[in-house]
């Protein structure tokens, strides 16, 4: 961070955020709505409103489109003291952020706003985007250097001073050469906000009340608009499917790096995905094609092998998982545990070096330090109404092809045979087997081929 970015977080100057939700997106061709739309396992909206709050905000407002419950649900779940604001009718940014009037109202040093659109901006950006208001700055907007300007806004400076911003539609021949493009995140004087706005009028290509406009009417006025930077991938915006998978390969290859750098083993790194909350200790190991959905923890030392999904699980130190294992929500696996290949894990608690080797489902269970379930043993956990638990004790070693129909324990260093259907309980150091008598019929097999070939 800047030094004068950290003036502007350390002076503990007051922030509101203005986070703008109110696009139809029309161009998803989805029935959800753009700004919930998932990056990194988390909506758009979500980062938008992590990163204002992680760059200083103490209030927040989300402006919403008619009728968008779902999306004012989506922003109280994410920050639950967010003011809701309905923007009634699509007449352009300013006319988005006024929609929040009451807001502005209030009292406070610095107003930002940001696009829930824009899920990449990271907090460090903001905080420099409001730095130049503990100077004295009225406006200051966000810029990059375009690979591509056409479309984009322009930034049209004198020096180091911001003469204007440009729209593409309206902007002259020359102007359009420029390459310093407008990402449209703006911060704005609290003192000064509310009559820039109000000033802004619709003289312009759409007719619509552009934000931008903000820059020329504080110019006129003398007040000084400064200009803070990104580079042009975190200012990604998304309209449709296509932009939303670019973004998204973005925030993965920021996520992976920061992994690497902190210590992880990826042998292919483009083939991991990681969830925006997935936490990775030191000298863990991930192979090839590995998803990571949210909320999952691998300590120190795990390996996660080739073909494996993670969601909503955690793994301890020198546990190994997979290959093709799937840790859904509530999966607990132990120091040095064992999850094998095509071995699914729900809700469990999996014990210090206990092993679960291959070709199993494990739910709603507890199972014990060092115990052994062998290849297809299943937990029986629900009746078709509810879920029961199933319990293994230390030690304990569970035959190949077992079934354990529960609510049922087996004890401490007890033995199920394989194949078995365990129904009661099974007390500790005892063997159960619970299976049908094998019944052989000398020369059976010889007789039936002879009857039905006489039989055609």
């Amino acid at each position: 961070m800047t030094e004068p970015a950290k003036r502007a977080t350390e002076t503990r100057r007051s922030c509101l955020a203005l986070v703008l939700a109110a696009g139809e997106g029309t161009r998803m061709r989805s029935g959800t709505p753009k700004v919930l739309h998932h990056v990194a396992g988390r909506a758009m909206l979500a980062h938008a409103l992590a990163a204002v709050r992680a760059a200083g905000a103490d209030r927040i407002a989300v402006v919403v489109g008619p009728g968008r419950e779902d999306v004012a649900a989506a922003a109280r779940a994410e920050s639950p003291d967010a003011a809701i604001f309905v923007q009634s009718e699509r007449l352009g940014t300013a006319h988005a952020v006024l929609a929040a009037r009451a807001a502005l109202e209030e009292a406070a040093d610095d107003v930002v706003v940001a696009y829930a659109d824009t899920p990449l901006v990271e907090p460090q950006t903001l905080a420099r985007l409001r730095a130049p208001l503990a100077d004295g700055a009225a406006v200051t907007v966000l810029g990059f250097e375009a690979a591509d300007p056409a479309g984009y806004g322009r930034i049209l400076r004198e020096g180091d001073a911001v003469l204007a911003i440009r729209e593409d539609k309206d902007a002259s021949e020359a102007e359009r050469a420029t390459t310093l493009c407008n990402a449209g995140l703006m911060a704005l004087s609290g003192a000064q906000a509310l009559s820039l706005l109000d000033a802004i009028g619709n003289a312009n290509a759409k007719g619509e009340y552009y934000l931008t406009d903000a820059v020329e009417i504080a110019r006129a006025r003398g007040l000084a608009v400064a200009c803070a930077t990104a580079p042009e991938d975190e200012v990604q915006g998304v309209n449709d499917r296509v932009q939303l998978a670019l973004v998204e390969r973005t925030l993965q290859r920021r996520l992976r790096e920061a992994a690497m750098r902190a210590g992880v083993t990826m042998i292919d790194p483009d083939s991991v995905f990681l969830a925006h909350d997935t936490v990775l200790g030191r000298d863990v190991t991930i192979e090839p094609n590995v998803v990571f959905g949210p909320g999952v923890m691998v300590e120190d030392r795990a390996t996660i092998h080739a073909f494996s999904h993670l969601e909503g699980a955690r793994v301890a130190s020198g546990a190994t998982v997979g290959p093709f294992a799937r840790l859904r929500p509530g999966a607990d696996i132990g120091e040095k545990a064992k999850v094998g290949n095509f071995v699914e894990v729900k809700k469990a608690k999996v014990g210090r070096g206990a092993k679960l080797p291959h070709l199993s489902y494990v739910g709603d269970a507890e199972i014990g330090a060092k115990a052994n379930l062998g290849a297809g043993t299943i937990t029986c956990n629900y009746d078709g109404f509810d879920k029961h638990l199933t319990r293994v004790g230390e030690g304990a070693f569970v035959g190949s092809n077992a079934s354990l129909v529960a609510p049922v324990s087996v004890g401490a260093g007890a033995y199920v045979g394989s194949g078995s259907v365990v129904t009661q309980d099974v007390p500790e150091n005892a063997l159960a087997v619970g299976r049908a008598r094998q019944v052989v019929k000398p020369g059976w097999a010889e007789s039936f081929r002879r009857w039905k070939t006489d039989a055609t």
